[in-house]
């Protein structure tokens, strides 16, 4: 690792005054990407600037009912919270099918929506990578690419976003708090992250000298009927290589709302409105579930090794609205969120 000088703003006007006269800083929090990647030289900031000391630990249930969410609060803390697990179940069920408890016990709620791909070629420095380097190439297109994107990718990068509580956000329709120079910002979730197009290298809307304070989250219309899914090599510590965030809203046995986010598929999560409206007026079942399904996956374009992420991909959306119109995840305690299928 490379030397690096470590600063504590106080405030947040101080932070971003930081970022401001430091181009080349980084913001730092649980560290528990960030430093991996320092590691491996592929960042290589000069300035840390550690946000720790700011006020951004408060989970907050507002007057309408909304939560918001502090940036530093602790994925761990997030997901056994009494407020969390009961209108929000399936943040809790994401985040507690992602890392492990000693990740979950120092990352943060901003640091998991700014983590960083986790293809291998990106953390390979010596492997062309368009994220890493801009005009390099991208060795993942012709090489072992199994892990990698089948829907949204650019002929610059086929990376995918490793993380499983964003595509919860996304399913929940969240809104993500910023603080910059020329104040707040809000962003809707569909909206933060990007598709790599011809500059992979910017993961999100993010301006340079914007910090991330706050999600927010509406009341959901989904507490009873969600599930999350994950799938992946090894049911231990492991990124997905395919997730699934299914939401719905069920009236007098018809769904009258619906939501479908993917992990694992993409540089972003994954929705498509018209999969969703498919469902709409709609008797729960696997037929219905098949067709949102196909309507969702019908512009994958899958590389050499990863065909078979479709198929998985399929499968596993049909599986979670199956469990999600069961209000499965509402019936068990969290800890088995990550049960297996069945």
């Amino acid at each position: 690792m490379r030397p690096f000088e470590l600063v504590r703003p106080d405030t947040m006007v101080q932070a971003i005054e930081y970022l401001q006269a430091y181009p080349a800083a980084k913001v730092i929090a649980g560290g528990t990407n960030l430093l991996d990647l320092m590691k491996e030289d592929v960042e290589q900031p000069h300035i840390l600037i550690d946000v720790t000391r700011l006020p951004l630990t408060s989970i907050v249930i507002t007057d309408d009912g909304s939560v918001r969410i502090g940036a530093l609060v602790k994925n761990a803390d997030l997901a056994y919270n009494p407020d969390v697990m009961k209108g929000w179940p399936l943040i809790s069920a994401a985040l507690l099918a992602g890392a492990s408890p000693q990740l979950r016990n120092m990352a943060t709620t901003a640091g998991n929506l700014l983590q960083r791909t986790r293809c291998y070629y990106f953390y390979d420095t010596a492997a062309a990578c368009n994220k890493r380097s801009p005009g390099q190439g991208c060795a993942a297109i012709k090489g072992h690419n199994r892990i990698h994107a089948i829907l949204g990718s650019s002929d610059q990068c086929v990376a995918t976003h490793p993380s499983d509580f964003c595509v919860a956000l996304a399913a929940l329709d969240a809104i993500v708090v910023v603080q910059g120079p020329l104040g707040e910002r809000r962003i809707a979730f569909a909206d933060f992250h990007r598709l790599p197009g011809d500059s992979p290298e910017r993961d999100t809307t993010l301006d340079r000298h914007e910090i991330v304070t706050a999600v927010e989250l509406a009341p959901s219309a989904y507490a009873v009927h969600c599930d999350y899914l994950k799938l992946r090599d090894r049911r231990s510590y492991a990124f997905a290589l395919v997730s699934v965030a299914g939401c719905l809203e069920i009236r007098d046995g018809v769904i009258v709302s619906a939501r479908i986010a993917l992990g694992g598929v993409a540089h972003k999560p994954w929705r498509d409105n018209r999969a969703e409206q498919s469902l709409i007026g709609k008797a729960p079942g696997k037929d219905a579930f098949a067709a949102a399904a196909s309507i969702l996956l019908s512009e994958a374009k899958p590389l050499r090794d990863n065909a078979f992420k479709i198929e998985l991909s399929q499968r596993a959306i049909v599986h979670a609205l199956m469990r999600a119109a069961a209000g499965s995840l509402h019936k068990l305690p969290l800890e088995l969120g990550n049960r297996p299928l069945q």
